[in-house]
């Protein structure tokens, strides 16, 4: 037991370090080739955080643990809006202004529907896997598109333009995009063998495994990244972070177990956690995009959200 608490510990430390390498690099090598720091911020810096979740549900697949990538989804998107938005609303009320956000929200909604649409079956196959990456590229081509074409300056994409690496020396931004390369699979690996051991002595499924431990650890970035946000008055950008990796889950991250490892699900999957997303998914778009002054996240919203996920957790161990 000791050693599979290690491996989980160690192999989320690994994770989030590794993922924030990668992006690092991965940012600075692009701007160094002339990509637009824009383009960048839109893409890679800010779907960077999920990284994490892609690893994770990679490697759960090839292991065949489907039902704990498909938990990691599912519960990284609740706890990224209920624990991570709602840490994070403490710090203070969080103003939405950013024309893209209020495009992207109706976006995570609809591709949150569509993928409980395809789970509903208790299957996911591979024409669901790519379905859901098609609609995913096509979704982030039209927001890169609009971003380029509109002239209007929009906080979000100035937000995530400046978090873009500067001066990094070529080499430098290679050498971390090479290191994320190869760590981020390797503790994603550390981390689902520790996670199954652990599951394994208290008798979890692999599902719940993937709902509590493993998508809280993969949620971290973006706490680190909404928190960050927050502290340099970077409202948008740390709402964003929550929407655009719920976007990138429910559909990229989503993808992968239907493609790698295509078959039957935990009915639970497609019934209770889906419902937990889609109403939480919800609950953040009548939050964010009501009008008037309303439209921001105050203290008590974040304890609100911080009781929900305490109940939803505690619901799922007991069940």
């Amino acid at each position: 037991m000791l050693f599979n608490i290690f491996l989980l510990v160690a192999g989320l430390a690994a994770l989030v370090w590794s993922a924030d390498k990668f992006v690092y690099g991965a940012a600075a090598f692009a701007r160094n080739l002339g990509l637009p720091p824009m383009l960048i911020g839109l893409t890679i810096v800010a779907m960077g955080s999920s990284a994490p979740e892609m690893f994770v549900a990679a490697t759960a697949s090839m292991e065949g643990m489907t039902d704990t990538a498909i938990g990691n989804v599912l519960g990284s998107n609740i706890a990224n809006i209920t624990l991570i938005l709602g840490i994070t609303a403490l710090l203070g009320a969080i103003a939405v202004t950013s024309q893209t956000l209020k495009r992207e929200i109706p976006m995570m909604l609809g591709g949150t529907a569509l993928a409980g649409y395809l789970m509903f079956d208790g299957q996911l196959s591979r024409l669901d896997g790519v379905i859901l990456m098609g609609l995913f590229l096509l979704l982030m081509g039209y927001l890169i598109w609009h971003a380029i074409s509109n002239k209007t300056s929009d906080p979000l994409v100035d937000e995530a333009e400046s978090e873009v690496p500067k001066d990094v020396p070529t080499l430098k931004a290679i050498f971390w995009l090479i290191v994320g390369i190869v760590l981020l699979p390797l503790s994603a690996d550390w981390m689902v063998q520790g996670a199954v051991g652990i599951a394994k002595a208290y008798q979890l499924s692999d599902l719940v495994i993937g709902l509590t431990i493993i998508a809280v650890g993969t949620s971290l970035p973006e706490l680190a990244a909404c928190v960050a946000g927050v502290l340099k008055k970077e409202d948008d950008l740390a709402i964003g972070n929550i929407v655009g990796s719920n976007l990138f889950n429910i559909l990229a991250v989503l993808a992968i177990p239907a493609l790698i490892a295509p078959g039957e699900i935990d009915a639970a999957a497609s019934t209770r956690d889906f419902y937990m997303v889609m109403a939480t998914s919800a609950a953040l778009a009548i939050l964010v995009l009501s009008t008037g002054k309303a439209r921001q996240l105050k203290p008590w919203h974040g304890v609100m959200l911080l009781i929900t996920f305490i109940a939803y957790q505690t619901a799922v161990f007991l069940s």
